[in-house]
């Protein structure tokens, strides 16, 4: 009795010590000292991540772009693969929590040969199984199977980040391309004017009427307007190609743009929500999250693998040295063994300690993540404010540089202007058409950032892939 007891106690003292592994790690605050609050929003609930991606982008061209992209897009479709992959690596780790059969059939003749006289000494056949399971005494399987669980989880979390990433991507194309199609819009219809210009400006200066100089003035407004169309239409192609890459398909697709959509109306107030928010609908916060979990998980492993491993083993089946009467010869064995390190020159330690190195830089990797999804939200935000701040200015100057146009030629033709105001005129009326659109066109994609940055268009975890 006294030494079944030395043995229970000295099994619970172990249990004990390999549940301490984890005891000491620095757990992670930085949830609590997350910010009540965006600068320039006010605290809601209600986030743009409630919505789904086809309710923020309306357009139908858009639309087409981003179904396309989910579908086809190479990296998208690597990380489903990617997220199968440890699901069914998690499977196997749970299953080591499962008894071990296997089973095995063999057949042996023994021949000796004495002086060229060759016979048989003995045959032997056998059927055999084993059963062999392995104790979880100090949690090494569970924890196992729960760090192959979280990194399986971690993987759909980024599955549904590389989706809110491509989405973004997408819109932000194709934005870019809508403004630039109108920028080149602008251009050529500037290019009508400035050659009626041209023209009236050639036939003044060959009849007289006015300088040359005023004539090489408007070849200059000319050229440089018809200079910008090359360059533009570089851009143009390129983003385009980048597009059929993001589609997964070769360049050469007509893409159509709605030139009305960056017509529409933009939300005055943003829908972000609280910033603690981030921690469950960033889903790279939560992949982070659940990486430091498996982390954590790894220096329990790490741990326990320096404590004994208990299996046990029952192997039984027919062994015979013939078919006659092989199945009335049945045997069994059930075996107990206890397999300790003694001395391993602190292998083991280490690696433990190395495990605790690879948490902490887990921890410090969520830690950073947490604060960059901050950052990206408070910067998206500015960044809409200050773009939809000049897109009011750049209209009134739009507005304004047109009147300026229309006035300057009525006093032109009543000879109270030089036609080289006329010209400054149209060109600050070109600048600002310019500006508008750009402005314009960054305000879109300040609410593509904000969108992405709160979590939006990741797919819920019923429409992730099967």
């Amino acid at each position: 009795m006294n030494l079944k007891a030395a043995l229970i106690a000295t099994l619970l003292t172990l249990m004990l010590a390999a549940c301490s592994g984890t005891r000491d790690l620095t757990a992670s605050t930085i949830g609590t000292d997350i910010p009540e609050r965006y600068e320039g929003t006010v605290a809601d609930s209600l986030s743009y991540a409630d919505m789904q991606w086809w309710e923020i982008y309306t357009d139908r061209n858009l639309r087409f772009i981003i179904e396309r992209t989910l579908l086809h897009n190479r990296d998208f479709l690597a990380a489903a693969s990617r997220i199968e992959e440890l699901r069914l690596q998690y499977h196997t780790d749970r299953l080591n929590l499962a008894p071990e059969i296997s089973a095995g059939i063999s057949a042996e003749q023994e021949r000796i040969n004495y002086s060229g006289s060759p016979h048989t000494v003995g045959n032997t056949l056998d059927l055999t199984a084993n059963v062999a399971w392995e104790a979880n005494l100090w949690g090494k399987q569970a924890r196992q199977r729960r760090k192959s669980a979280n990194l399986y989880r971690a993987s759909v979390e980024d599955y549904r980040a590389l989706q809110m990433s491509l989405i973004a991507e997408a819109a932000t194309t194709y934005f870019n391309l809508l403004a630039l199609d109108t920028q080149i819009a602008i251009v050529k219809q500037t290019l009508v004017t400035r050659r009626e210009g041209l023209e009236q400006a050639r036939l003044r200066y060959e009849g007289g009427l006015t300088s040359e100089t005023v004539y090489q003035q408007a070849k200059v407004e000319y050229n440089s307007a018809a200079a910008l169309i090359p360059s533009l239409e570089n851009d143009l192609q390129s983003r385009l190609n980048a597009l059929a890459l993001l589609m997964g398909e070769f360049p050469g697709r007509e893409i159509g743009m709605s030139h009305l959509y960056l017509n529409e109306g933009l939300p005055d107030t943003l829908l972000t929500g609280v910033p603690t928010d981030l921690l469950r609908r960033r889903p790279d916060v939560m992949a982070a999250e659940l990486r430091l979990k498996a982390a954590m998980d790894g220096v329990g492993i790490s741990y326990a693998d320096r404590f004994p491993s208990i299996v046990v083993s029952l192997t039984g089946g027919w062994e015979n040295d013939s078919f006659g009467g092989f199945f009335r010869s049945l045997y069994g064995d059930f075996i107990g063994s206890i397999t300790a390190p003694v001395f391993d020159f602190g292998r083991k330690k280490r690696a433990w300690q190395q495990a605790i190195q690879v948490y902490e830089q887990t921890r410090l990797a969520y830690e950073q993540c947490v604060i960059a999804a901050f950052v990206e939200v408070q910067d998206a935000v500015t960044a809409y404010h200050k773009a939809r701040h000049t897109t009011a200015l750049m209209e009134e100057l739009r507005d304004a540089a047109l009147k300026y146009v229309e006035l300057s030629r009525l006093q032109y033709r009543g000879g109270m202007l030089h036609y080289l105001e006329v010209l400054d005129a149209q060109r600050q009326y070109f600048d600002a058409q310019i500006g508008f659109a750009n402005a314009r066109r960054d305000q879109y994609l300040a609410l593509v950032q904000v969108y992405k940055a709160v979590g939006g268009g990741s797919p819920d975890l019923l429409n992730l892939p099967k």
